[in-house]
């Protein structure tokens, strides 16, 4: 159903759980489920709608990412430091991904797994919440290397469709010291540079999927996908500071079931 109408759902369940700790692939596949758009030309276009979100964090932070161009000496988070924490928060989530692309595309792709993942990420929440460590890291400045390998580590939980990239990474964060909003906010700038490898890496694998044809298509759900993305950005990070990461936790739990029920 490669329609305009599904461009723009799709858009939006991109753009508004790219960022958020609910997963935006699980969200996609099983949108794509009750669509009927499902297959390698499904999953191509989950890509381009990808670089869409991506793009509203380097438009938000783009002030944090044109400082990776220069060292700031009143930024730690700047220049070949800046840059050299990006890349060890991305070694371990590449490399493994790079191992086991095609298995999980073969294998965890489908409404029964995600729902998995979704109420396994929950529980996770839960206890993260409750036991997580005294919050000594504050601000992206503050930033470690040994916090931004720790965050990577994590961030390979995201490789699980439904467990959720920003929900493993900001855990992780959690877990290693630093304070929420912290977490989120690295969480964010660190997802640039692995998700441009993983989309850039699906879409040479499969640009000839598409058509001139598809470009109207293509287009709507880019555009729709940074505008939502942009919106909920800005709205979870005004939220952390008055919100714990439970609610999120409790929506899982409650579409992870409905998944059960409903479309296993």
């Amino acid at each position: 159903m490669d329609s305009i109408f599904s461009a723009i759902i799709l858009g939006i369940i991109e753009g508004l759980t790219e960022f958020l700790p609910v997963s935006s692939t699980g969200h996609l596949i099983l949108t794509g489920h009750l669509l009927g758009f499902t297959g390698e030309k499904a999953a191509t276009f989950e890509v381009v709608i990808q670089l869409g979100a991506i793009l509203a964090v380097v438009v938000l932070y783009w002030e944090r990412f044109l400082g990776l161009l220069k060292t700031d000496p009143e930024r730690a988070f700047s220049g070949p430091r800046g840059i050299w924490l990006l890349i060890l928060t991305s070694i371990p989530a590449s490399v493994v991904g790079l191992l086991a692309h095609d298995y999980i595309k073969e294998h965890l792709f489908g409404p029964q797994t995600v729902a998995w993942a979704l109420g396994v990420g929950a529980l996770a929440i839960f206890v993260v919440e409750s036991r997580r460590s005294s919050e000594r890291i504050r601000g992206l400045d503050a930033i470690t290397p040994a916090l931004a390998f720790g965050i990577g580590c994590f961030q390979c939980l995201a490789l699980w469709p439904g467990f959720s990239r920003s929900a493993a990474t900001i855990m992780g964060g959690m877990l290693l010291g630093a304070e929420r909003k912290t977490a989120a906010e690295y969480s964010f700038v660190a997802a640039v540079p692995i998700m441009f490898a993983a989309t850039g890496y699906d879409m040479l694998k499969n640009y000839g999927l598409f058509s001139s044809a598809d470009l109207p298509f293509l287009a709507v759900g880019f555009g729709v996908s940074f505008i939502a993305a942009w919106i909920a950005i800005k709205g979870f990070i005004a939220l952390l500071g008055r919100l714990t990461l439970r609610p999120f936790a409790v929506y899982r739990l409650a579409l992870a079931a409905a998944v059960l029920i409903f479309l296993v």
